[in-house]
């Protein structure tokens, strides 16, 4: 199969899906199934390889060092396929097995889907799901893991536009993600973590990014920590379909317990890359006033928003000599007043190094303008005392209510940050001391802007995701302005 027909023939389960179930709970079904085939047919393959090298000893060719992962008797895709009656039932049993069988790599991968809820799912659409993924065989030989793994993020980009307000959960604009791993850079034998890893795209793409310069990307350690379980389970299914198996995805809540630690401290690593969930409100801000881990560096940020208890978590994370972190918010985390004391004192600490201002609809399913705030834990000497202020709005391609940046924007950007030089109307190295005087604010207007007296020719879609992103932004200081107001 082509790439494409593969990317259909994968997309052809998700329809077969439609009007059965919500269009925001078809990844936790369909990916699960998809794993089971491409294990199975990869076992299947394995088999026939080891049965051939040996002559034909059964007994070798089941040898466990001969597969990847176990697949045990009776828990086979084939075993499955044959199932008429309780299909669910059967499908959910013979996950479970092979997590048992495999319980180091593979426990609890298939997630908590409700299989055997035969109002949701009868036996019948069970059955034409199972036809459907045994169309073709998704062996090694026939669909390799770059094409398999391209064809995964197909379904997670599709998932993302199907299922509405729930996407921003699991997916991160992967132009976005192409812009901060450039950025961020990873060397082969790093550590790259990522707080809030959704479906694994920061990390993964660190590891390919390694991949296609040539580098040995199998010596790169990947860590990451996701508070939701089918949305975890999603992401290392991620890190198997492209060859990855280097890992470590933990389910659990980053800020209330960190996955991650070595001698009862927060675990140090070399990178760190995130698109944390913005302004959350449902996080306990009484522990992390006593953080027994030591987060609250610069204080604890108020009940309603807890962006830069997230960035003091990443931050406290990084390794003390060549540590560096890249992560994606809205705007607001660079000038909001009632976090105006932490964010001093990050700037006082001469922890930042730039910050990139990207344009609206970035975010997924929502209009406000998205930046990018790199730190590091310790900056160049020439960089010292400086701040890189990257006025990038208008670097961006409107697609309907939806937006991505080009190769184009991509290279301008990460040239500039390579640069680290002022370019009029684009960007402006700035001192920490004037940062200071304007009361801690990297506000881009305050130091670069790159809009001018002279009229502009703007699209309709332009003009009106350049609305909703100003009424974003306006929500969200009004919000402030009450909570201060009491």
């Amino acid at each position: 199969m082509t790439q494409q027909e593969l990317e259909k023939y994968l997309w052809g389960a998700a329809t077969a899906l439609r009007g059965t179930i919500d269009a925001g709970d078809y990844k936790q079904y369909i990916f699960p199934l998809l794993f089971f085939k491409r294990i199975s047919d990869v076992y299947d393959e394995e088999y026939q390889s080891a049965l051939a090298e040996s002559g034909g000893d059964v007994e070798y060719a089941e040898f466990a060092e001969n597969h990847h992962f176990q697949i045990p008797e009776g828990a086979h895709w084939k075993d499955v396929r044959e199932t008429t009656v309780n299909v669910g039932l059967a499908l959910q049993n013979a996950m479970r097995e092979i997590e048992k069988a495999n319980p180091e790599t593979l426990h609890g991968i298939f997630g908590d889907a409700s299989w055997t809820n035969k109002d949701r799912l009868s036996d019948e659409i069970l059955t034409n799901l199972i036809e459907h993924f045994s169309q073709h065989k998704l062996s090694l030989a026939n669909v390799p893991d770059d094409q398999l793994g391209n064809a995964y993020e197909y379904l997670i980009k599709e998932f993302a536009d199907d299922s509405g307000h729930t996407a921003a959960e699991f997916y991160t604009n992967r132009t976005v993600v192409k812009l901060m791993t450039m950025i961020m850079d990873p060397q082969p034998g790093e550590s790259v973590y990522d707080p809030t890893c959704g479906s694994g795209g920061l990390l993964l793409n660190c590891a390919l990014h390694l991949k296609e310069e040539g580098k040995e990307y199998r010596t790169l350690k990947l860590y990451g920590q996701e508070i939701n379980l089918i949305t975890s389970a999603i992401a290392r299914m991620n890190m198997f379909m492209h060859g990855i198996e280097e890992f470590s995805i933990v389910r659990g809540d980053t800020l209330a317990q960190p996955a991650f630690l070595e001698n009862d401290e927060l675990k140090k690593f070399n990178v760190i890359l995130a698109n944390p969930p913005y302004s959350i409100k449902a996080w306990d801000r009484k522990g992390f006033e006593n953080d027994p881990y030591g987060r609250n560096i610069w204080g604890t940020p108020p009940q309603g928003c807890a962006d830069y208890a997230f960035q003091q978590h990443m931050q406290k994370s990084l390794d003390d000599e060549n540590g560096r972190a890249i992560s994606l918010w809205p705007h607001g985390i660079l000038f909001r007043d009632s976090e105006a004391a932490m964010r001093r004192k990050m700037i006082e600490a001469d922890l930042v190094e730039c910050v990139i201002g990207l344009g609206p609809n970035l975010f997924y399913n929502s209009p406000m303008e998205a930046c990018l705030l790199i730190t590091k834990t310790k900056k160049e000497k020439e960089k010292q005392g400086k701040i890189l202020i990257i006025n990038a709005v208008r670097e961006v391609r409107q697609d309907k209510n939806i937006a991505y940046l080009e190769e184009k924007h991509i290279e301008r950007i990460h040239s500039a940050y390579e640069a680290f030089v002022d370019q009029d109307g684009f960007c402006k190295v700035v001192s920490v001391e004037d940062v200071l005087s304007h009361n801690a604010s990297l506000n881009m207007p305050l130091y670069v802007s790159n809009v001018n007296g002279e009229s502009e020719n703007v699209s309709l879609a332009e003009a009106v995701a350049k609305w909703e992103a100003s009424s974003g932004e306006l929500k969200i200081s009004m919000d402030d302005l009450f909570k201060v107001m009491g």
